[in-house]
């Protein structure tokens, strides 16, 4: 493994979405406490939501200036490329400053130009994968990584590497941590009925908010459920707004909690019997660790469509029922949860699904990986 004589550093790159920040982030944490880590990293886009997460959690940021590349053929493409080269030699210069041994990318377009960067100057790099379709720049630089750690069996279809390990997304810590009384206790729920968790993911999801909107209060009146929901941040004050239109008695109702974010996410999962999400790689993963069924409904503008990959390859496995979004509305979501949480085989079928599909060990694998890849 590491020669006990000789610290190591480490860069981590990788952003644009919590997709591929958040598993850089859990095991930047990691490496931080790791007696064999002399220093630790974070080379990401200045511009993007990585920079203040990075510093939030205490990691020297170091920044590359890039943007994401055209879809579309002509001359923004080529102006892009000028971009590309510059950010590559601007990432270059950063890395002969700070000396990494190893760099770890998990994907989104600043990686690029860094490993871009890696790949001239001979430093070794592994690359992490969190969706079941890999993204263009793992896809392009796979054949030169030490190591290639994917989230999903599906990813390895698509990437070149003679060593591919499948090892699932590194998370926060403290998921499926606490007990399901302990949970509904704290968010004052009744431990008599069945919980439902709605999340977008941090930035929410339009589609399912107004479908929620309009099913809450048949699923709370009528059916005897509760709804834990996240709407997300710049969602939260037009959905209250609407909600009170809607249904004014909301708020004297305790069978409904709705917050724009959740910091610890370990609570209202582990309280939920069912979660209705979008199928963003971290999100399936945090729904595989607690063992939660799930309805997916993938966003249907993501980059290579892989949130769609990513919830068809659930719903493969048993762990998730699928909706596409043009198709969520509030009487197709109350048809799938009511089949779902009013069959007892069905939910245990997919709570042994969730639980196969869970990989509570991927940051500590994806360290070792790292700190082998070294030598």
């Amino acid at each position: 493994m590491v020669n006990n004589n000789k610290k190591i550093t480490v860069a981590i790159t990788g952003g644009g979405t919590g997709g591929h920040i958040y598993p850089a982030v859990a095991v930047a944490q990691a490496l931080k406490t790791d007696n064999d880590i002399e220093k630790v990293y974070y080379v990401g886009c200045p511009d993007n939501m990585e920079k203040e997460i990075a510093i939030k959690e205490e990691l020297e940021f170091i920044p590359v200036s890039i943007s994401g590349m055209p879809r579309k053929l002509g001359f923004n493409i080529i102006k892009w490329f000028l971009k590309l080269n510059k950010a590559v030699g601007d990432a270059i210069i950063q890395l002969k400053k700070i000396k990494p041994d190893v760099i770890l990318g998990t994907g989104g377009y600043v990686s690029g130009p860094v490993l871009i960067a890696a790949i001239i100057l001979r430093i070794p790099f592994v690359i992490h994968d969190p969706d079941a379709h890999p993204g263009i720049v793992n896809r392009f630089v796979s054949p030169w990584a030490k190591a290639v750690s994917v989230a999903f069996e599906e990813a390895k279809n698509y990437i070149s590497s003679k060593n591919i390990i499948v090892n699932g997304n590194p998370i926060r810590f403290g998921i499926n941590s606490i007990k399901k009384e302990e949970a509904l206790k704290e968010l004052n729920l009744d431990n008599s009925r069945k919980t439902i968790l709605v999340m977008g993911g941090s930035q929410g999801a339009k589609t399912i908010n107004n479908a929620i909107l309009n099913a809450a209060p048949v699923l709370i009146n009528d059916y005897n459920f509760q709804i834990v929901h996240q709407t997300g941040k710049k969602n939260y004050n037009e959905y209250i707004e609407q909600l009170s239109l809607k249904w004014p008695e909301y708020k004297e109702n305790s069978c409904y909690i709705v917050s724009p974010y959740f910091d610890n996410m370990s609570i209202p999962l582990a309280a939920a019997d069912l979660a209705i999400s979008r199928a963003g790689s971290l999100s399936i993963s945090e729904l595989n660790l607690s063992s939660l069924p799930s309805i997916l409904i993938p966003y249907p503008y993501a980059a290579a469509d892989h949130q769609r990959y990513n919830a068809k390859a659930l719903k493969k496995a048993g762990a998730s029922a699928y909706l596409e979004d043009a198709e969520c509305n509030q009487n197709n979501l109350i048809k799938m949860i009511l089949e779902i949480l009013n069959d007892e085989e069905k939910l245990k079928s997919m709570k042994t699904a969730n639980n196969k599909l869970a990989r509570p060990y991927a940051t500590d694998n994806l360290v070792k990986i790292i700190k082998c890849a070294k030598f």
